[in-house]
């Protein structure tokens, strides 16, 4: 359910503590127009804010829900006591907090059973609250009481205007218990006329199962332990139905202390509790569409795979394709037209073969179960695709929309319902990324090539929090002696499970999952480290350390910051330090982020770039860099070696002649035999590196190598 903007969800690896104001904020939103209160917006959302720390930490917990419960009355405390609140509220944390503080849909159940008990903790403060005003209106009927019997007409008159007007049901009984008088609240409530109340026996007005209860209610107050009690008791209505009631009675005296009568104030709890049922259905459904919710629906799909589930069962989700473009253009109104339009269709074609919910605000998801076969599940949902394809007209605008679905047609028993979630979701993606406004089919050994590199993407940042992290150094030497120059530095993941990753793969892992600022910067922080002990040890002997700088890396506003103090820490000269940037990024990076890399030769840091090519489109910008270096490998290695394609062989000579032609140092990478070194050393080019020299080395390695030489 879309109640508010989708914006300020937790990022990857945030603490929830961390979005907890943002989650309250959001909250405050939803129920911003529908809270009867005079909390200003502020307190308001300071007040969700620690509304939120009690309810994650019970979702994120099983056990007693009593913390939950005291949220709903803390709600009722705080003014909060619109039906239309809760039921924002409600709807809100349904749709949002599994989401937003990335806990697992394992925790729907206990979400459902949260949700119960903010419900019944909201329904009890109500009913206190209610018990409160009634103890106040009896209060107030008892001060007017006493007035009367001194003010006589006056102060009579005055209670008697309280009386009758009050909303809420009031009776006068003698100590015997036979009905003196009842205001009009009271005849509605029970749907009787006053001539037969006033005159009757209290006790012919309770249910017969209840009439022990009202023997000890009375036994109560005629024992002087109390003035008033308070109790649930059923009465008789005019049609012969039970009337449920709270009923607060108070024993007035006279002015000797004597006992003179009873005043009973009644509320209806049939009206209570039928709030509370209305509260908790609304809680399993989406208010947009009148389709069950995802909460419901997950309860729906864990039924299904249960050993009492159908044999096999059709999961559909249609996920509508840049519907956010709606919204934009036309607004959450028509937006919501849009949506119900959406359910429409669907319901027309899956309502008699499967149960259809709202998963999402752009999701809608269809369970069926023991379908005929997978082309006849197809053919609903092209059917479905077909009759979304209609526009919604909204003035001379017809808005249209189209769907990415993804299908899982499998064996139910036994299964995994948030497995089945995520296959689906899976193939959503896979719908997608093949064009949109299309279905896609679940095909596991697609999802098993694909689920190794996601797993491995999603576990980078639980791999540098274990150690599992570790740079290697490549060698780097003069074509000529074979002297060491250089040293590159390799990040290296040693997996415990995929073992060692390769870099590429590493490389592209490290891109997707937003890692590459962090792990750089690590990365950089440990080489230096490394570099600096190897220059304390060997003087002038130790090579420069070289490395690259991600694209992400460059991109950050405290680059220069970053590596000066990473130096100073280190002890690392700058002189010792190459940073190479690939020649891709030359097109990513901003002038000034451009300017950024020149500060840093300022300070001393060799900046060489990597990956030249001929026919680069950004050769004025490379130009206004202050290089030391350029590297090239691939293809015009290549094309040296023994018995290399001339034509080959003459386009590599000719880029490294356009290379020589920026008047710095030439470096040549992934080097395999000596006759590619042979040539590379002949065109002049200054340093060569590659498998030609061996495997990377990790850092003890490296000191063995500088301690023999």
């Amino acid at each position: 359910m879309k109640m508010v903007e989708q914006a300020g969800a937790p990022r990857p690896g945030e603490e929830p503590g961390d979005s907890r104001g943002q989650f309250a904020h959001r909250w405050a939103a939803a129920i911003g127009s529908t809270a009867v209160s005079v909390l200003p917006r502020p307190r308001l959302e300071a007040l969700l804010a620690s509304f939120t720390t009690d309810l994650h930490t019970a979702l994120r917990h099983d056990g007693p829900t009593s913390t939950v419960q005291r949220v709903g009355r803390a709600m009722v405390e705080h003014g909060l006591v619109s039906a239309l609140t809760l039921e924002r509220t409600l709807a809100f944390l349904g749709d949002h907090v599994l989401e937003h503080f990335n806990l697992p849909v394992e925790r729907t159940k206990r979400l459902m059973s949260v949700l119960g008990a903010l419900a019944a903790g909201f329904a009890d403060g109500l009913r206190v609250r209610t018990l409160d005003q009634q103890e106040q209106t009896q209060t107030r009927v008892l001060r007017l009481t006493r007035s009367a019997e001194l003010a006589l007409r006056a102060s009579e008159a005055k209670f008697r205007a309280v009386f009758r007007t009050s909303p809420a049901a009031i009776a006068v009984t003698a100590l015997d218990g036979v009905l003196l008088d009842c205001n009009d609240a009271m005849l509605a409530m029970l749907g009787r006329p006053a001539e037969e109340l006033v005159g009757a026996s209290g006790r012919e007005l309770v249910h017969p199962g209840d009439q022990a209860a009202l023997t000890r209610l009375a036994e109560r107050l005629t024992a002087d332990e109390h003035d008033h009690v308070r109790a649930e008791l059923r009465l008789m209505g005019g049609d012969g139905e039970p009337v449920a009631a709270l009923v607060a009675v108070a024993l007035v005296r006279d002015d000797s202390g004597a006992p003179a009568y009873y005043v009973a104030v009644l509320e209806s709890l049939d009206e209570v509790r039928a709030l509370q049922s209305q509260l908790v259905r609304q809680s399993l459904n989406d208010v947009r569409t009148g389709l069950a919710n995802r909460a419901q629906f997950v309860g729906w799909l864990e039924n299904a795979v249960g050993s009492r589930g159908p044999a096999t069962l059709a999961l559909v989700v249609f996920d509508l394709d840049g519907f956010r473009v709606v919204n934009d253009a036309f607004g959450h109104e028509v937006g919501d037209r849009v949506l119900a339009a959406v359910a429409g269709h669907l319901r027309s074609v899956f309502g008699d073969v499967g149960q259809l919910a709202r998963t999402g605000a752009d999701e809608f998801a269809v369970l069926i179960r023991d379908p005929v076969d997978v082309p006849t599940v197809v053919a609903l949902v092209e059917e479905a695709l077909d009759l979304l394809a209609e526009p919604v007209w909204v003035g001379e605008d017809g808005v249209g929309v189209s769907a990415s679905v993804g299908v899982v047609v499998r064996g139910a028993r036994g299964g995994d319902a948030a497995d089945l979630l995520r296959c689906v979701d899976l193939t959503v993606r896979w719908a997608k990324e093949d064009g949109k406004a299309q279905w896609a089919l679940y095909d596991p050994e697609r999802d098993r090539r694909q689920r190794t590199p996601l797993r491995l993407a999603a576990s980078v940042a639980g791999g540098l929090e274990q150690g599992d992290f570790r740079v290697d150094y490549e060698p780097v030497y003069s074509p000529v002696d074979r002297s060491l120059v250089a040293l590159e530095a390799r990040l290296r993941w040693d997996h415990p499970e995929e073992g060692l990753v390769d870099p590429l793969e590493l490389e592209s892992l490290v891109a997707s999952t937003g890692m590459a600022a962090r792990l750089g910067a690590w990365a950089l922080e440990q080489a230096c480290h490394d570099a600096a002990r190897w220059h304390a040890e060997f003087g002038a002997a130790a090579p420069v350390l070289t490395m690259d700088l991600t694209a992400r890396q460059c991109q950050e506003p405290e680059l220069v910051a970053e590596v000066r103090r990473v130096l100073r820490e280190s002890g690392l000269p700058a002189s010792g330090l190459k940073l190479e940037v690939d020649q891709r990024m030359l097109g990513l990076v901003s002038d000034e982020q451009l300017e950024e890399l020149s500060i840093l030769t300022e300070h001393g840091v060799d900046l060489v770039l990597d990956r030249v090519g001929g026919g680069n489109p950004w050769t004025e910008r490379l130009r206004t860099l202050p290089l030391s270096g350029l590297k090239f490998q691939g293809g015009p290695v290549r094309g040296l070696a023994e018995g290399a394609d001339p034509l080959e062989e003459d386009v590599a000579i000719k880029l490294i002649g356009w290379v020589m032609s920026f008047g710095v140092p030439v470096h040549a990478a992934d080097v395999r035999t000596e006759a590619e070194e042979r040539r590379l050393a002949e065109l002049g080019v200054t340093a060569v590196q590659g498998p030609l020299f061996g495997e990377p080395l990790p850092a003890d390695g490296v000191a063995r190598i500088l301690g023999k030489s």
